[in-house]
């Protein structure tokens, strides 16, 4: 549970985007949206593959 404490003078939407910071922090969306659709291991496997090569060609070849 994430607790705001808001300090005095302090205005409703400055205590609501440190809540909206802090949640974003805590990755519960992100995990929310990972779990939501079921992603066999093996093209977990597969996507992540792609992705490693796709970054070894932009990234890896920087001297050139």
């Amino acid at each position: 549970m994430l607790i705001i404490s808001i300090k005095e003078n302090e205005s409703i939407d400055k205590a609501l985007k440190r809540f909206k910071k802090k949640f974003e922090k805590t990755g519960v969306v992100k995990e929310l949206r990972r779990r939501s659709a079921f992603e066999k291991p093996s093209v977990g496997r597969r996507k992540e593959m792609i992705r490693a090569a796709y970054k070894q060609i932009t990234y890896g070849n920087i001297n050139n």
